[in-house]
């Protein structure tokens, strides 16, 4: 089948991959010259992922009879739309249906409206006078976010990030004086616990579970610094995380499921992969946040085990008949992004960098190209993160291990890399953190 996947970043080298696998017939759409896309891909256009003529007008042109979306940028343009009045089917959502990523308001809203279980405190504003006076009003800690957009980077959490009521409103300032994310400025009651994602395949009725991740948004070794995209990622053997049981899973599959279920009663029903980041605490799994698309580095972690063929998967979500589960290796893998040096801050871009993918494979581990470009015949990184290398084995130690020594074959003289992710040390301290909770 002709599959057109859109977007260049290490997600989405994951997803082509699989569908690579799946023997699509791939052509690729993206704004920089990835070279694991292109490797796989039948044809490729360089554009801007959002110019939705264009990438209607390259799929109609090359035939394209399905369509995979990476980031979330395009879905809020509605693409998705776009290609489905062309009569190409989608594993992505509507643009009113991915509103769940693209407006927080949106989420919570609906999430209370349906009276759907973990939901938390909030609200929204539209100007820094009224955030501040709520604020004067309440006793608890908060996390403070744009309404909109911003790539994973602009949320700021009431003492970690925030010390005192003059930076929370100095953050507040910034994003209405910015515009950051472009609508406003919501402020959510803070979630105590451990983070962890789970996502699903959705068919607009039906949920499919996807092994579950936890991420790593802290910049540098042992969760400090500045949040990013995300560094890293582990999923475990048993698909459960060291420090969640089968029912607390159950619990957060339960929320995927009535979101579902309330977006489908108000007219806007869900297709695609949906992400759930939610904070397990000793009251349940909270939700911090649902995505429209699968989580980048999670989606690195997860198709690496993927059994079945994901151009059904794709389609079968596209077209509304999800009948069964998704079967994925019973494997452990770690994901360490190689980022730009100062990432997080002011990353240092243009800077050449390699990798020996044969010796990264004789490592037990596959890399996945991210936020690189092509320039004058040398790959180069951008601001954004460089390059995922996820080691696979059967257990989290032995996958940690496979990460490390493939990383050794990864040469830039500008980059940073979160070594802790997945060691044993870190998922203790995680571990010890929701057992102290729990007995507290």
């Amino acid at each position: 089948m002709k599959v057109l996947a859109v977007g260049g970043g290490g997600r989405e080298h994951a997803a082509v991959e699989a569908l690579f696998r799946s023997g699509s017939e791939i052509y690729a759409v993206m704004k920089n010259a990835n070279p694991g896309i292109i490797a796989r891909s039948k044809e490729h256009l360089l554009c801007d992922e959002k110019d939705i003529d264009k990438v209607c007008a390259f799929a109609k042109e090359k035939g394209v009879e399905l369509a995979f979306i990476g980031p979330e940028a395009p879905l809020e343009k509605g693409i998705v739309d776009a290609l489905e009045a062309i009569g190409i089917p989608c594993a992505a959502p509507t643009k009113a249906a991915a509103r769940i990523e693209t407006s927080k308001t949106f989420m919570r809203e609906l999430v209370a409206k349906h009276g759907i279980e973990g939901n938390l405190g909030f609200a929204h504003f539209d100007n820094a006078g009224d955030a501040e006076a709520y604020l004067r009003t309440i006793d608890h800690e908060i996390v403070v976010k744009p309404v909109g957009l911003t790539g994973g980077k602009g949320v700021k959490v009431q003492g970690e990030h925030l010390h005192s009521f003059e930076e929370t409103m100095d953050y507040i300032n910034e994003i209405f004086d910015q515009n950051i994310g472009g609508a406003g400025v919501i402020l959510e009651e803070r979630a105590v616990g451990e983070e962890f994602t789970q996502m699903v395949f959705v068919d607009g009725k039906r949920i499919v579970p996807l092994p579950l991740v936890q991420d790593h948004k802290r910049a540098y070794e042992g969760d400090v610094g500045p949040n990013t995209g995300g560094m890293g990622s582990y999923t475990d053997a048993d698909h459960l995380l060291p420090f969640i049981t089968q029912d607390e899973r159950s619990q957060a599959l339960a929320i995927l499921q009535s979101i579902v279920d309330a977006m489908a009663e108000e007219g806007c029903p869900y297709r695609g992969t949906m992400y759930g980041q939610f904070m397990l605490t000793v009251n349940g799994p909270k939700i911090i946040e649902i995505n429209a698309r699968f989580g980048d580095p999670e989606a690195m972690n997860v198709l690496s085990l993927i059994g079945d063929d994901f151009e059904d998967v794709c389609l079968r979500m596209a077209t509304g008949t999800l009948d069964r589960n998704v079967e994925f290796a019973r494997k452990a893998t770690v994901c360490k992004y190689v980022v730009p040096r100062g990432y997080g801050v002011k990353s240092e871009s243009g800077h050449e960098i390699s990798v020996d993918e044969d010796a990264v494979r004789a490592s037990g581990s596959v890399v996945y190209y991210a936020n690189v470009d092509m320039k004058d015949g040398k790959l180069v990184t951008g601001t954004s993160r460089s390059l995922g290398i996820v080691g696979i084995a059967d257990t989290l130690e032995e996958a940690e291990a496979n990460c490390e020594a493939a990383l050794k074959h990864v040469r830039c003289d500008a980059m940073a890399v979160r070594h802790d992710i997945g060691t044993r040390a870190l998922v203790q301290r995680r571990g010890d953190h929701m057992r102290e909770l729990r007995s507290a």
